[in-house]
């Protein structure tokens, strides 16, 4: 009779192995056909969101260095203003 359990634990073991066995191969399957390709395709629009905010940045950046090379003197009275003013409300 002892035998026999030992044999029924064994097969049990068995059976718990091959079950992980083949929710492992079910998980890694559900990975590769339904979330790697989301996960890629959302890595993709950050990296164009993070190339149009750079353009764009970069485009607003070389605008100010014009208008401040065009007119510096109304760009330091503005600076000056805007000093001021954040200076007065702080306070």
């Amino acid at each position: 009779m002892a035998a026999n359990d030992a044999k029924a634990d064994r097969s049990g073991d068995f059976d718990a192995y091959e079950q992980l066995r083949q929710l492992r191969e079910q998980v890694e399957t559900l990975m590769r056909e339904r979330v790697n390709p989301i996960i890629n395709e959302a890595t993709d629009r950050a990296k164009d969101a993070a190339r149009e905010v750079s353009d764009i940045a970069r485009h607003q950046s070389d605008a100010m260095a014009n208008c401040i090379r065009e007119k510096p003197f109304t760009t330091v009275l503005i600076a000056a203003g805007i000093g001021y003013l954040l200076g007065r409300f702080t306070r």
